[in-house]
């Protein structure tokens, strides 16, 4: 168990990540006393989009190369179309995803960041959710998709949009709060 205090939290993302899944895990866990950390692919500050327009940079810690599965508790992916679709190409953020799971530690992702969760090969025979517009593809990745704000499955934890960000942060800190998870590898 680890108290929130006490947690360390990665959260990945590219250009055109969705500001509010970013800003307000990484800021409302910082808040809670996590350090929270964000890797991007080279290492520099990434753009968000608002809603319909280039947002805010996010001023990055690290490379995704250089995160460490044992440095953290959780990881983190946010949404929006771009973000996620970008990081599923790169087999440093595929793999890191994929040890996350396969060690037990929390791994969240909301909207399309679910899009990662399935190039890692983590969803098979999971119950998650995801933005609407890729229910299919989350189905064909081998998940049971439900229609539900905040969706847990042994430590995988998923949400469709940032109306549910509020029940998204609850679900992570109480993930991290249990612990690791036995989990068959997907």
């Amino acid at each position: 168990m680890t108290d929130i205090k006490n947690a360390r939290i990665l959260i990945l993302s590219a250009n055109g990540f969705e500001q509010s899944e970013l800003e307000v895990p990484r800021d409302e866990l910082r808040a809670k006393g996590a350090t929270v950390h964000l890797a991007t692919p080279d290492g520099e500050a990434v753009m968000g989009w608002d809603k319909k327009d280039w947002g805010r940079k996010a001023d990055a810690d690290l490379r995704i190369a250089d995160a460490r599965t044992a440095d953290y508790d959780a990881v983190i992916i946010p949404g929006g179309q771009i973000n996620p679709d970008l990081l599923r190409t790169q087999s440093e953020a595929v793999d890191l995803v994929r040890d996350f799971a396969k060690q037990g530690k929390v791994v969240a992702a909301i909207c399309h960041g679910p899009w990662v969760l399935a190039e890692a090969r983590v969803v098979e025979g999971r119950k998650m959710t995801s933005y609407h517009s890729i229910k299919t593809d989350i189905v064909n990745a081998g998940a049971d998709w439900v229609d539900q704000e905040v969706v847990v499955s042994n430590g995988i934890v998923t949400s469709r949009s940032p109306d549910d960000l509020g029940a998204f942060v609850s679900k992570i800190v109480e993930e991290v709060e249990e612990g690791r998870h036995k989990r068959s590898a997907a």
